[in-house]
């Protein structure tokens, strides 16, 4: 009688939970965080190569930056292993900001290397890292910084030329190549071995990874700002949409990656306990077009390519309020320096479809056949569909788009180091300096380039543009040459801005983030010290 008891209280008090499935993953005791995110693997452990969604989370999570961006609130920053904001003086006609770190912030231990405190030695070594293109994505963000050693915990940072408070700090916050490292764990583990268990000083410190599967952090007991309420948090790869909504809905995840697919958010939030967070500022999508490949070379084809896109038709990928059109690289909703639609459509840069127009000048290229272009997209649903949507878009005028899906960090790999004619990209960036620095600067060109990052397009014509809004201390003068740069870059039909995306994200409304979530720079909803998991 017993066991006939027992099965029907199995059977039946999932059923009145509401969602069955979920009852016995929901009641486990366990303080470790299961995050689904929607990619294959990892990219790259280093932070100062962090790119994709899955490795900003993984950096943001183990490592610091001198500030931050504050959890949730970006772009709002505040101190992080630095006691205080920075402090500037002049000397000369260079700005010297003097940076005080925290006292007993400590690192994680390592393989070869116990917990140890951070001292400024890390923070030379990681900034000198983060300036060499050899070893980091983000080289040109630090030309000409020095640093120098004032005492253990303070360090002043040197400019050649003076730059607004509003550019200097997002480079030594934690995002890009802001993240300190550990000069010790890395001299003696060395870098590769380093990639593979890396050391930081975050809430969460590195306990295995399994290519394809998962990465698992657990808590840093010493963190400066109190041990974790977690134990840790699992990262897995789950790129398949519906393999996580039914991770979700069976318990067996607290957190996913959502998607801005319609319908999707309803058909889980019919489930009792399950809360939605869509959160900016998300990522702007661009449709990067290569000057130096031919037949892409040729502004007519550039421009055929640009009349014969639609924005509204990449605006169904997400749901209408996941999402919204841009007129330029920097969004004119998000950032100061971005141009408005009447303003682009005042000065004949709109590029509305028009397939006459774009025919006429492929034709008058010497292309009244079209041609073909090889080109590499991401597993991402995203992406698939952006490409997608481009390849329909450019068969009308007798375009041929041959896309290649690979894993997102392939993707990544490839694009970086193979150019290729077209390149969609969507990607935030935390002021329109940076924006136009690192996709539309000849520094940034790909391969060829001084510091190489992520200029697609191979362009060059706005770089005394870029570097005098750079040096203009003035701020209405600084959006000013920051649109001028852009109204060029549309001129020569080098990009076409497509639309901006927030973040969606799904949890079980037992997992407090520990912090309201209006915006995050590191692309997910971001778990501190202060997360929990509510379960009895």
């Amino acid at each position: 009688m017993a066991y006939v008891k027992s099965f029907i209280a199995l059977i039946l008090i999932p059923l009145l939970l509401g969602n069955g499935s979920a009852y016995s993953s929901r009641s486990r005791q366990d303080k470790i965080l299961k995050f689904a995110v929607h990619v294959s693997g990892m990219g790259k452990m280093d932070p100062h190569y962090a790119a994709g969604s899955q490795d900003r989370a993984f950096a943001d999570m183990v490592f610091n930056g001198l500030l931050r961006y504050k959890p949730g609130d970006a772009p709002a920053i505040e101190p992080d292993l630095a006691v205080r904001m920075p402090k500037l003086t002049m000397e000369g006609n260079r700005q010297v900001w003097t940076v005080e770190l925290r006292k007993g912030v400590m690192f994680h231990p390592g393989p070869k290397t116990p917990a140890h405190e951070l001292t400024a030695d890390d923070v030379l070594f990681s900034f000198a890292k983060a300036a060499d293109e050899k070893r980091s994505a983000y080289a040109g963000e630090y030309k000409g910084i020095s640093l120098e050693k004032q005492d253990a915990y303070t360090i002043r940072f040197i400019l050649d030329d003076p730059i607004s408070s509003i550019l200097f700090f997002p480079k030594i916050t934690n995002y890009n190549g802001g993240f300190i490292l550990s000069k010790r764990a890395v001299e003696e583990m060395g870098y590769e071995a380093h990639q593979q268990h890396p050391v930081g000083t975050g809430p969460f410190m590195f306990q295995s990874h399994v290519p394809g599967k998962k990465l698992c952090l657990r808590a840093h007991k010493e963190y400066f700002r109190g041990s974790p309420l977690l134990d840790g948090v699992d990262i897995l790869f789950v790129p398949k949409t519906e393999k996580r909504k039914q991770g979700l809905l069976d318990g067996s995840l607290d957190v996913i990656i959502g998607s801005g697919e319609k319908g999707f958010t309803r058909s889980l939030l019919r489930h009792g306990g399950i809360e939605a967070d869509a959160h900016g500022p998300g990522e702007v999508a661009v449709i990067y077009l290569n000057t130096r490949i031919p037949p892409m070379d040729d502004i007519r084809v550039r421009k055929a390519i640009m009349y014969a896109l639609d924005r509204k038709a990449f605006l169904e990928v997400y749901s209408k309020n996941l999402g919204g059109p841009v007129f330029s690289p920097v969004p004119a909703r998000f950032l100061p320096g971005g141009l408005t639609r009447t303003g682009v459509d005042q000065l004949g840069l709109l590029y509305e479809q028009d397939l006459e127009k774009a025919g006429k000048l492929l034709a008058e290229a010497g292309y009244p056949n079209g041609f073909s272009l090889d080109l590499v997209g991401s597993e991402k649903r995203v992406y698939r569909h952006y490409y997608r949507i481009l390849k329909e878009l450019l068969a009308r005028i007798k375009i041929e788009c041959r896309v290649d899906i690979l894993p997102h960090s392939g993707m990544h790999r490839v694009i970086r180091n193979h150019p290729r004619p077209i390149v969609i990209y969507a990607a935030w960036r935390p002021n329109a300096d940076v924006f136009l620095t690192r996709f539309f600067h000849s520094d940034s060109i790909l391969v060829t380039g001084i510091r190489p990052d992520t200029n697609f397009a191979h362009y060059s014509g706005i770089d005394h543009l870029i570097e005098k809004a750079r040096l203009e201390i003035n701020p209405k003068k600084q959006i000013l040459l920051w649109q001028q740069a852009q109204i060029k870059i549309l001129s020569d039909a080098v990009a076409y801005p497509v639309m901006y995306a927030k973040m969606l994200s799904f949890r079980w409304d037992s997992v407090d983030y520990g912090h309201p979530l209006y915006s995050s720079m590191a692309l997910y909803p971001q778990f501190t010290e202060k997360t929990r998991l509510l379960k009895n």
